[in-house]
């Protein structure tokens, strides 16, 4: 113990001393010191801050296929699903990466999705939107409408999870591709935040949806929300234990945000 305390003398005299005269070497070593700690200081808290995000959020309207998605990524079986009340959760392992992620599937339900979705927002590590692609035309204004209150949501355009469009019912015959998808959204889009934003006026800035989207005096855009990644995939989740599944874009999404 004494030569240890001896030693720590000759350490911060050796320092001091070296301080004082400006010693170059000295001064190296105390700069190289200070950056692996502040380093190791910031890995922790962008740590923390990774791991408290570390879902899969599954959003969608009522009867766009979210839970059979969910089921089908989670158990890779088809199972008879009905309308969501409440958030199911389980874990999505990622093939070859010896990862997994939580997956949240939450209810799509008007009454209650907005609620769910503000209990849930804060572990986005990524968010899937399942879109009915069979019945978008006639469904575009809830579609839409939910997505903008998704997109401009405080929390998320904060922590700015990437975002996959899943178009999914591909495997019926009236399905709308997902470029049609994409400029049928972005045009309900592009009207959406004419009429919140002069809904907003006059309210209080610290509404939830007071998120102006993509850029100003220019036709909204999916690729104008940067650094929000929007991407469209097609996939099909099949109606029974016989049917056809395509679920690979997902999956390789999936694969990339792990």
């Amino acid at each position: 113990m004494a030569n240890m305390a001896n030693t720590m003398e000759e350490v911060v005299a050796y320092v001091t001393d070296g301080i004082e005269k400006q010693d170059p070497t000295v001064i190296g070593i105390l700069v190289g010191i200070l950056v692996v700690f502040v380093s190791v200081v910031l890995m922790i808290i962008f740590g923390r801050s990774s791991n408290k995000r570390s879902g899969v959020l599954v959003l969608g309207i009522c009867d766009a296929g979210k839970t059979l998605l969910f089921n089908r990524l989670v158990n890779g079986n088809y199972k008879q699903t009905y309308t969501s009340m409440a958030t199911n959760s389980n874990y999505f392992n990622i093939p070859n990466k010896n990862k997994r992620l939580r997956m949240l599937d939450l209810p799509g339900y008007e009454r209650i999705r907005g609620p769910n979705l503000d209990e849930n927002k804060s572990l986005a590590r990524g968010i899937i939107y399942v879109v009915d692609s069979s019945t978008i035309q006639k469904e575009i204004k809830e579609v839409a409408g939910y997505l903008y209150t998704i997109l401009s949501d405080g929390t998320i355009s904060h922590n700015r999870p990437p975002v996959l469009i899943a178009c999914n019912k591909q495997d019926l015959t009236l399905a709308k591709g997902s470029k049609v998808i994409r400029a049928q959204l972005e045009k309900e889009m592009n009207t959406l935040r004419v009429t919140r934003g002069a809904a907003l006026q006059g309210q209080d800035n610290t509404s939830n949806n007071n998120s102006y989207l993509g850029k100003r005096n220019k036709d909204f855009e999916f690729g104008d929300l940067s650094p929000i990644s929007v991407e469209f995939v097609e996939c099909s989740c099949g109606k029974d234990d016989t049917s056809k599944v395509n679920l690979d874009e997902v999956k390789n999404w999936l694969e990339t945000i792990a």
